[in-house]
């Protein structure tokens, strides 16, 4: 009897879980049928879930005319570059405020995340007054140097649970046999932490990947606008263009669940271990 309970138990967990994957992945598949539909078909019949006649315009059009590829490539290098510079300089961070100040640098990385605790339209209106007066307005270097203000504090606070799991007997033995400092945290605590790095990595690309606000204030080129500020400039047109709406955000929504879909094992594993202490 009890098996049976169990069994029905798990059969209806699994009708709940499949429920909710498709109500989750509907609006994507919608997003998706919609951007291979004709223009006229989006707007004669726009709650048809199949489109009539498959085209590929709506892409042709925004790769090709709008030149949306480029703005991609704007977001994934400034995405790139925070995220490399963030780990880089939240690494060594982390790893001194867990060997060399412990107590000073529990404070400070706690008071480092007090930052979060602020709205960031609170901070524009400075950053906007700091990055003209720098000259960096409407480049991609002043939109970096603002997405790290945010990016290093985070990654800081993150990466020290990850350091605290690294055996302090580890690093003493690497000592012994003849390592500086440099040499053990390079090649020693590094590949121990690799997982929550790795995790790291990806939070602060996807903070800096869907980043709005800064990028709307900051850039003003149609050329070096992020891939957020693209998709707002073709919902602010005089005449929106739901096709191109449409296969504007497939371009950046499904390599990006695809991407991520293949390393949530990694984040889920990396978070977990970063949580032991």
């Amino acid at each position: 009897m009890g098996k049976r309970k169990g069994i029905i138990g798990n059969g209806l967990c699994h009708i709940y879980l499949i429920i909710l994957s498709v109500i989750a992945f509907f609006p994507l598949l919608w997003v998706l049928l919609s951007s291979v539909k004709s223009s006229g078909e989006l707007t004669s019949n726009p709650t048809k879930f199949l489109p009539e006649k498959f085209t590929l315009e709506n892409f042709i059009h925004v790769i090709n005319d709008l030149k949306f590829v480029d703005n991609i490539g704007n977001s994934l290098l400034i995405a790139f570059s925070v995220t490399i510079i963030a780990i880089i300089i939240s690494s060594m961070a982390a790893y001194g405020i867990v060997r060399f100040f412990p107590r000073i640098g529990n404070v400070m990385s706690k008071a480092l995340v007090t930052m979060y605790l602020f709205p960031p339209i609170l901070l524009a209106i400075p950053y906007s007054f700091i990055m003209a007066r720098l000259g960096l307005t409407n480049t991609r270097i002043g939109l970096v140097i603002v997405y790290l203000s945010f990016s290093v504090p985070y990654a800081v606070w993150m990466l020290v649970g990850f350091f605290k799991t690294v055996p302090i007997g580890i690093e003493e033995a690497a000592k012994v046999d003849g390592a500086n400092k440099v040499q053990v945290f390079i090649k020693v605590v590094l590949p121990l932490v690799v997982s929550g790095i790795v995790a790291t990595a990806i939070y602060t690309f996807i903070n800096a990947w869907n980043e709005f606000l800064y990028a709307l204030i900051l850039i003003n080129s149609t050329d070096l606008m992020t891939v957020s500020v693209k998709l707002r400039s073709l919902q602010g047109a005089e005449i929106l263009n739901w096709g191109d709406m449409m296969a504007a955000s497939t371009l950046v929504v499904v390599p990006s669940v695809i991407f991520f879909t293949i390393i949530q094992n990694k984040i889920s594993g990396g978070l977990s271990e970063g949580a032991v202490k």
